[in-house]
């Protein structure tokens, strides 16, 4: 029966998805860079903005991280025309909804909003991207803000500190070195000219790609791109970040202590970037090690030798080599170190024996069901081909993306298990109590 309802919910996913084509995102350039792709979806009276700006972590340096970061919560502050707190009290007033967040590498801000409010959604983008205020007195009380938001984030989260040692350890001449956060002695030294620099040359509208879904249309949108957003002025193109992390040679180690109940464990392996032709083999193999409690390491650890109370990976897009980190929480009474030896143990037999065609075959399903579920809706969809145009260098391999999967052999599985889960390759971190 299960394998019947299984069956059926991809069969239903695929045929939505069938309906959605390529052709149907249709796309446009303003004189000033800023590049629009347009979905129309007349399903629901409501439609989104997705904002995707080129920036993250990995373009800052020391003495000014965290700046990506803080511009996330500036972006809200006030601007010419719409004051302190006017963007939210206008959105809401509207009917209205947003959202934002900063990774290593983009700043993504987010609309919802009734079709009818459009031109508001506009008007209030644009002033803020033209003319966003950088009063001292905000960026004080901001500051604040973050360096709270920091120590706060570090004192609660185990796997926040822990993340960011591994991180830290891992790359030692890349740029995802820092935290997204910043340092706290940066954040307390950002000076004006640091800040006006920074945006002037990131929120330049010819590093950022607008996705909009929902009740508009075309005509309407490009109408409206043209009026609000082609008078702010193109920037020079940021300066490309040069940065590249060497081979890693050698296991890398770091201890954390903290007062925790039982010992954190996450080990990093270097791994390529979203284009990288390994993407998807190694998305599946991710998926293989802990996705459900029929996975590799959940069944092992969790289930059958009750050695971890969690265990999962974590694995996504990167415009650099990034990480795949196998994380884990020990149980009460089972020593760090014997997790340890059992998760390699997991990783060992993946690489030795590798994997059955129904094993590969069910992840396949998952990856399907997960991927078509997305875009359902029309924030799924413009969450995905934002991400697909900008990770992934243009937003119809999204449309390749079930085929790019189901290409995906049980060999590929082994080899990128073999090339990339190897001891040289990783940096393991540990968080525990004091144990002098």
């Amino acid at each position: 029966m299960k394998k019947v309802v299984l069956f059926f919910s991809i069969f239903l996913s695929t045929q939505l998805f069938a309906q959605m084509k390529a052709e149907d995102v249709k796309s446009f350039t303003l004189k000033n860079g800023m590049k629009f792709l347009v979905l129309e979806d007349h399903s629901i009276p409501n439609a989104n903005m997705y904002i995707f700006y080129r920036v993250g972590s990995r373009n800052e340096h020391p003495s000014v991280t965290g700046l990506s970061h803080f511009f996330e919560h500036m972006m809200f502050n006030g601007a010419k025309k719409y004051g302190p707190k006017l963007f939210d009290q206008t959105m809401e007033y509207n009917g209205g909804a947003n959202n934002a967040y900063t990774t290593e590498d983009v700043t993504v801000y987010t609309n919802w909003f009734p079709a009818s409010a459009t031109e508001v959604i506009f008007d209030l983008e644009a002033d803020r991207i033209s003319s966003l205020a950088i009063d001292p007195k905000m960026v004080e009380s901001e500051r604040g803000v973050v360096i709270s938001e920091r120590s706060t984030g570090l004192e609660n989260s185990p796997w926040r500190m822990i993340w960011e040692n591994v991180q830290a350890t891992a790359f030692q001449e890349g740029a995802y070195h820092w935290p997204v956060i910043g340092y706290e002695p940066d954040i307390k030294n950002w000076t004006k000219e640091d800040l006006e620099n920074y945006f002037r040359t990131y929120y330049a509208p010819n590093n950022a790609v607008v996705v909009m879904s929902g009740a508009v249309k075309y005509d309407q949108i490009k109408a409206l791109a043209e009026k609000y957003l082609e008078p702010i002025p193109a920037q020079p193109a940021p300066r490309p970040v040069h940065l590249v992390e060497p081979e890693q040679k050698g296991e890398r180690r770091i201890m954390v202590q903290k007062e925790v109940a039982t010992p954190y464990l996450s080990i990093g392996y270097h791994v390529p970037e979203a284009k990288h032709k390994d993407y998807y083999a190694l998305d599946v193999l991710a998926s293989i090690l802990s996705s459900g409690k029929s996975s590799r390491l959940y069944s092992a650890l969790v289930d059958k030798k009750q050695l971890a109370t969690s265990a999962f990976v974590n694995f996504g897009e990167a415009f650099d080599p990034t990480l795949m980190t196998v994380n884990a929480v020990a149980n009460k009474g089972k020593s760090v170190e014997e997790l340890e030896k059992a998760i390699y143990e997991e990783i060992e037999k993946v690489k030795k024996e590798g994997i059955t065609p129904t094993e590969l075959q069910k992840i396949k399903n998952q990856k399907l069901i997960t991927f078509y579920n997305q875009i359902e809706n029309i924030n799924g969809k413009s969450n995905n081909i934002g991400t697909y145009e900008v990770f992934f260098g243009d937003y119809k391999r999204m449309f390749d993306a079930p085929k790019e999967y189901e290409k995906v052999t049980v060999d590929d599985i082994k080899r990128v298990a073999n090339q990339y889960l190897k001891k040289s390759n990783r940096t393991v971190g540990v968080l525990q109590s004091n144990v002098d």
